[in-house]
C-alpha cells in the first residue's frame, strides 16, 4: 500500500470515527460495541488490493484509538482503560474479519450483506468463547451451560456490533470511493 494522500486522509477519518464512537458509546452499556472497527476490517479486505496491507487500516484505527483511550483513562477522563490484558486477541479476531473481506471482494450486494452479518457473528463467537474458556467476564463455569451463559452475556455487544457494521460498511465504502475519485458503485461479478 502506498502512502498516498488518499490513504492518509482515509486513515485519519477511520481513526477519528473509531475514537469518536468509543468516546460516545463505550461507557454506555446499552450502546457498547457500537463501533466502525469491524466494518473497517471488512472494507479493508474488500478494497485494498495488496493482501499484506489489508490489515493496516483496522490495526492502525484500533491501536490509535486504544492508546488515546488509555491516555484519557490514566488522566481520569475515561471510565476504563484502552489497553488491557489479552487485547492482542481482539486484534487477532479482527484479522479474521479482514479475511472475510477478502472473500467479499467483487461479490454481489447480497454477498456483502452476508459478510456484514458473518463478520460480527464470527467475532462474537470467537471472543465470547475465549472469555468463557479463560474464565474472563463473569467467570462462567466451564460447562455447556456456562458457555451458554457467556454467550448470553455478550448479546448486547453482538447486537451493537451487527448494527454498527451494517451502518458503517456502506459509509466506509462511500468514503473510500470518494477519496479514490471513483463512481459510487462496486464492481460486481
Amino acid at each position: 500500500m502506498q502512502l498516498s494522500m488518499k490513504n492518509i486522509i482515509y486513515g485519519i477519518l477511520i481513526i477519528t470515527l473509531t475514537l469518536s464512537c468509543k468516546l460516545v458509546f463505550a461507557n454506555n452499556i446499552s450502546w457498547s460495541g457500537f463501533s466502525p472497527i469491524m466494518a473497517i476490517a471488512l472494507v479493508s479486505g474488500m478494497m485494498i488490493h495488496q493482501k499484506h496491507s489489508t490489515f493496516l487500516f483496522p490495526l492502525i484505527a484500533l491501536v490509535a484509538s486504544d492508546v488515546i483511550i488509555e491516555i484519557l483513562y490514566l488522566n481520569g477522563l475515561f471510565g476504563f482503560p484502552g489497553i488491557y490484558s489479552y487485547q492482542f486477541l481482539n486484534y487477532l479476531f479482527l484479522s479474521v474479519l479482514v479475511s472475510i473481506g477478502w472473500l467479499l471482494k467483487g461479490k454481489s450486494y447480497s454477498g456483502i450483506l452476508i459478510g456484514i452479518i458473518a463478520g460480527p457473528t464470527i467475532y462474537y463467537l470467537l471472543s465470547n468463547g475465549w472469555v468463557w474458556a479463560t474464565h474472563g467476564g463473569y467467570q462462567r463455569p466451564l460447562t455447556l451451560e456456562g458457555l451458554g451463559m457467556c454467550m448470553l452475556d455478550g448479546l448486547p455487544f453482538y447486537k451493537n456490533s451487527l448494527l454498527s457494521t451494517l451502518v458503517f460498511v456502506p459509509v466506509l465504502l462511500m468514503i473510500y470511493h470518494v477519496l479514490s475519485f471513483k463512481k459510487l458503485a462496486l464492481k460486481l461479478q
